[in-house]
C-alpha cells in the first residue's frame, strides 16, 4: 500500500498512526471505526460499473472516493491496511447460510480475515451487520460483542461455522485464499438475478452511537436507542442528498436496477 493510501486510509478512520507492534486492541479499534465510517454498499453495480478485485483499485475506491463496497471490496481494502500496518492477515473463502441455515451459497460467496497474532482472529468488515470486535478464533465458547452473541463452531469436512445470537451466519474454509480467487464469486453477485447485490442497491453503515444507518432503494432507515425510523424519500435529489448527508457518497445519478456487463 501506498504511503498516501495509509495515512488517508488511517485518516478516514480516525485512527493515529500506531507507533508500538501491532495488537489485538488495536484490530479491534480499526474494525469498530471501519464498520462506522465506512458503509456497506452495492451501488457500483447498479451504477453499471464493474468491480475488478485489484487491491490498489479496492484501497482507492475507499480513501480516494469515499465510496464502501460490499465483502471483497471491504475486506480486501481491510485486509491491505492491516498488511501494511505489520499484521499477519490469510484471505479466507466463505459460505453463507441461507434459507434460514438449511443450505449454503457459491463457492467464495464471502471473503472474511483471520489475523494472527499471539492468538488468531477472525476480523470482518463486509457482512453488513456483524459483530462490532474481531472474534478469537480458536475459542469454541460463546463470544459477547455489542451486536450480540456470537460462536465459533467446527463445521463439516474441517470447515469452521460463525453463528451469531444462535443461527448461522456463514461456513468458512480455513485454507487461505489470494484476491483473485473470488473473481468467479464477485462475476456472480454483480451479475446473476439470484444475487440479492442484483435486486436493488444498498447502503448501510453503523453509526457511532451503536445503531445502523441504510438507504434501500428509495427507503430511509434508522435504528438506534430510540428503536426503528423508516421514511420514503420523495424523489431523486433527495436520495442523493442522503448519500451525500449519511454516507460522504457523491453521486452524479440515483443507482437503478441495471447490473453491470462484466466481462
Amino acid at each position: 500500500m501506498r504511503q498516501e493510501h495509509l495515512d488517508g486510509y488511517l485518516a478516514l478512520l480516525g485512527v493515529a498512526r500506531p507507533e508500538g507492534a501491532p495488537d489485538a486492541a488495536l484490530l479491534a479499534e480499526l474494525q469498530r471505526r471501519h464498520l462506522a465510517a465506512v458503509p456497506f454498499e452495492n451501488l457500483d453495480i447498479h451504477l453499471g460499473r464493474p468491480i475488478r478485485l485489484v487491491e490498489d483499485e479496492l484501497v482507492a475506491k475507499v480513501v480516494d472516493r469515499r465510496r464502501g463496497g460490499f465483502c471483497y471490496e471491504l475486506n480486501g481494502a481491510f485486509g491491505a491496511l492491516l498488511r501494511a500496518l505489520g499484521y499477519d492477515v490469510s484471505l479466507l473463502a466463505a459460505r453463507v447460510f441461507v434459507d434460514g441455515g438449511a443450505s449454503v451459497g457459491i463457492p467464495y460467496d464471502h471473503m472474511t480475515l483471520l489475523v494472527r497474532l499471539d492468538e488468531p482472529w477472525l476480523a470482518d468488515v463486509g457482512f453488513g451487520r456483524f459483530a462490532r470486535e474481531p472474534l478469537r478464533f480458536d475459542v469454541r465458547d460463546e463470544q459477547a460483542d455489542a451486536e450480540g452473541v456470537f460462536r465459533i463452531v467446527d463445521g463439516p469436512d474441517g470447515d469452521v461455522d460463525v453463528h451469531g445470537d444462535g443461527g448461522p451466519e456463514f461456513r468458512m474454509e480455513i485454507r487461505p485464499r489470494e484476491l483473485v480467487d473470488f473473481t468467479a464469486g464477485a462475476w456472480w453477485h454483480q451479475t446473476s438475478p439470484l444475487s440479492h447485490f442484483t435486486r436493488g442497491p444498498v447502503c448501510t453503515r453503523m453509526t457511532p452511537e451503536g445503531g445502523r444507518i441504510t438507504l434501500a432503494g428509495r427507503t430511509l432507515i434508522r435504528t438506534g436507542p430510540d428503536g426503528r425510523h423508516q421514511e420514503e424519500l420523495p424523489d431523486d435529489a433527495a436520495i442523493l442528498a442522503a448519500y451525500r448527508e449519511h454516507f460522504g457518497i457523491v453521486l452524479d445519478r440515483v443507482p437503478d436496477n441495471t447490473p453491470p456487463v462484466v466481462t
